[in-house]
This record gives C-alpha cells, structure tokens and sequence, in this order.
C-alpha cells in the first residue's frame, strides 16, 4: 500500500498526484492510501478527507460512470469548471473576466443515452459503471427528469422485445410536448410483428415517437420542442441542448451579444435553438450540416407567428465554410460548433468585418484555439459564462462574446 497526497483534478475528474498518480473519486489535498497499477489508485482510502468533501447525493453514484464529482461541494464544482476553461485559455495567452457560472438544477436533464442488455430473466438497464461496459441500474438517478426515470421499464421492454443477446441495445429517450421521444440502435431488425409490439409499447409508455435504427416505426403525436415562438419536431436523434434552464441561459446571453443586429447568420444552427428566437427581432441565415434538422428549422418557421425572414441553407462547415463574400451582409454572427470546434469557418470569419460575434461551445480548448484566431484578427473578447447543463459531470459548455474594435 502507498500513500500519496493530491494536488490537482485532471480534465476526466480524477485526482492527480506527483508521479502523476491518478486516482479517481478524491479531491484537491485529500491524503489517500492504496495499491497502485499502472499509474492508477482505483481504490483509495481516504486518510485526509478535504473540507470540499461531501456525501455524494446519490445512492448510485460510486458504481455509476454517468457522474464525476458527486463527492465535492457545488462551489468547488463550479470553481474548478471554470478553472478549466481558464487554463485552456491560457494556453493561448487570453485573460478575460468571467460572468456567474449557470448551473442546471437536479433532475433537468431532457434527453437520456441509455444502455441495456437482454438477460435470461429479462433485461439490464442503465448506464455504464466506470470504466467498464458494465450496465448499473439507475433507478434513483438525481440527474435526469423525473419523466425519463420513469421510462427505464419502456428500454428495459424494448430490449426483452429487440436487443440481441450478445450486443448491447442503445435507446436515447428525450422527453417532448407529445411525449417521449425514442431511438433504439444496436438492435434487431424489426419485422412486421415486432412493428406492431413497438406499437403497442408506444401507445402503454406515452411515446410520440419510436425510432428503430434508422428508421421511424411509428409517430403517435409530433415530438416537438418549443423554441421561442416556434415549435420544432427534430429529426430521430437530432441534437437537443441537454437542459431547458442550460438552453436558457445560453440563449440569454446570445441575445444579448447580438442586440440590434438586423440581420444575423447562425453556424451550425441545428433545429433552430438560437435562429428561431433570434428571428422575433431580426432577419437569420441558419446553416447546418445536416439537411433534415434545416427543414425541421425551416418547418417550425413557416408555422410560426411573429418571426422576422428565416433562411436555411444545409451545408458542411467543416469542409465547406461560409466565405468572407458570403458572410459579407451580415451584422452579426452565431457559431456553435460541436466539440471539434470551428477552425475553418473562423478562420473565414476572421476575414469579415461582423461586428459582433456570440460563440457557444462544449469544448474549452477548441474554444480557445477559435477565441485566439479572433483575438488575433482584431477582435475583444467581451465576455465569458460557463453553462453547467451535465451537473456533476466533467462536461463543459461556455458562451462567449467578441466585438471587433
């Protein structure tokens, strides 16, 4: 047994002492004994617990991989969050001042990835224990809505009904104003009888709408989402932020970024979280890769009352970015790249001269890689929230404001 004194968490939550020795579940000066393999204390005792030491709230917590930090007081979390993204902007020499952290309360989370597994007795559901492919069930998980909680029997049905027994059954569930939204991959193909069960699983748990692979096998009512005045019923699958008070909060301070703008284009718009608000005071341009999330956007528009001009475009900016002339009759833009960040499509807006830039983000260090070339290409960085949606996790999200001087 070795003893080893903590001194910092790792991007993954883990506690890194010198060596480095990683070791899971403990804080920033815990003092902690155990064996340690390749470089890792799975199982620590802790002979110095640290003041920012709490009782993890939920009974699930040290077997289910789904949550990171459950062991440490809220204001540490928020702390060390930010500390996160400070440092990745660091690394590119960016100091900047911070507005109050938003976190997400308890059991918020809309949309849940659950794993199960078709057993002798029936079916394993839940999320997988850490570091391993292992299910734990999750019964009483203090993160995700009430409502997807209640959905656990519905995957644990639909694996007894369609998973293989030797592949594990993935089944996002994201709750809606129609009702539950499913899409179940990994399964087996679905034949008229196994149709016709879906159907009636769909019509015993409250579903809108049950996917199977790639394909829809029933919709018993729209799943929509409202988004601002408009509501949306997104492709199966399509991206969702993670919480309604996390959305919020988000779109809060875009809006405020972009106040008065007239005409504004928004990158990697997805169904249209920020484009549809955006669009109750001033003309939008949504481009996004995928082309059934546009007509989605496109869809909510038309059936919308009170928006302003709303265009969609798809289009893959990752390889084919809006040019400077593109670009060139907008006075603002919204860019919300996924976690590779936006390299191209910055780089082309660094040759504009929008004024005012609202950029939200999931990875810090992609961010920062983007802030920079901004930075460099005249523009002030105006301002900075981390947006806590994945409470007690270790994901990050940000949104941030630029202004070119």
């Amino acid at each position: 047994m070795e003893q080893v004194t903590i001194e910092r968490l790792g991007h993954q939550g883990d506690g890194i002492a010198a060596g480095p020795v990683f070791v899971p579940g403990t804080l920033p000066g815990e003092l902690v004994e155990g064996e340690i393999t390749g470089g890792t204390m799975d199982a620590p005792r802790i002979l110095r617990p640290s003041e920012m030491r709490v009782s993890a709230p939920c009974r699930h917590a040290k077997t289910c991989g789904g949550c990171q930090l459950q062991h440490a007081r809220p204001d540490f979390v928020a702390e060390w969050k930010q500390s996160v993204v400070r440092h990745a902007l660091a690394a590119h020499g960016i100091e900047t001042a911070f507005r109050e952290i938003a976190t997400s309360p308890e059991q918020t989370r809309r949309r849940a990835g659950f794993s199960a597994k078709r057993t002798k007795k029936g079916a394993q559901v839940g999320f997988h224990r850490k570091r391993s492919d292992v299910i734990v069930e999750v019964p009483d998980c203090r993160v995700i809505d009430p409502k997807l909680a209640a959905a656990l029997p519905l995957v644990e049905a639909l694996a007894v009904l369609g998973a293989s027994r030797k592949a594990e059954l993935s089944v996002m569930v994201t709750t809606s104003h129609g009702g539950l939204d499913v899409v179940a991959r990994g399964g087996k193909e679905a034949d008229a009888q196994m149709q016709q069960q879906l159907s009636e699983l769909a019509r015993q748990h409250d579903c809108a709408r049950i996917a199977w692979g790639e394909d829809v096998v029933l919709t018993r009512r729209p799943p929509m989402q409202k988004l601002g005045r408009a509501e949306v019923s997104p492709p199966p699958g399509a991206f969702l932020q993670a919480t309604p008070q996390g959305e919020a909060a988000l779109l809060a301070d875009v809006l405020e970024y972009i106040d008065g703008a007239a005409h504004v284009v928004d990158l990697f718009a997805g169904c249209g979280t920020f484009a549809l608000p955006i669009a109750e005071k001033a003309r939008v341009h949504a481009v996004e890769g995928d082309k059934a999330m546009t007509q989605a956007l496109d869809h909510g528009w038309r059936h919308a009352q009170g928006l302003r001009h709303v265009t969609t475009e798809a289009r893959d900016l990752f390889r084919n970015p809006l040019l400077p002339e593109d670009l060139a009759r907008f006075d603002a833009a919204v860019i919300d790249p996924p976690r590779a960040g936006a390299e191209a499509q910055v780089a082309q807006l660094c040759e504009t001269k929008i004024p005012r830039i609202a950029f939200v983000s999931c990875n810090p260090v992609t961010f920062a890689r983007d802030a920079a070339a901004l930075l460099r290409a005249g523009y002030v960085l105006d301002g900075l929230r981390v947006v806590d949606q994945f409470r007690w996790s270790t994901h990050i999200e940000l949104v941030a404001g630029f202004k070119r001087q």
